[in-house]
């Protein structure tokens, strides 16, 4: 897992125990995203970078606060920037 439940959990500055089945799905929908704009799976890294990490961060807090209204589109555009040194040609 490249984020946490906990660290996810002060990332979005949580203290209950309440969502933590919403914030899991948000880690695994980040993580998915981070994999497909990468163009490879997480486990490939040896030490994952930690714009890498900030991406799936920025992601789950979007996918978190923002779940009604998220801009899918914007959210993407920017990880995208953020990962795109680490981006493969195709899979």
């Amino acid at each position: 897992m490249l984020v946490t439940l906990d660290e996810a959990k002060l990332y979005l500055k949580v203290d209950c125990d309440t969502d933590d089945s919403l914030i899991t799905s948000c880690i695994n929908s980040a993580e998915e995203l981070c994999e497909d704009i990468l163009r490879f799976p997480l486990i490939e890294f040896v030490e994952v970078p930690e714009t890498v990490k900030q991406a799936a961060l920025y992601a789950i807090g979007n996918l978190y606060e923002q779940r009604e209204t998220v801009d899918m589109h914007s959210m993407i555009d920017l990880m995208k920037r953020l990962l795109f040194a680490y981006r493969k040609e195709g899979w």
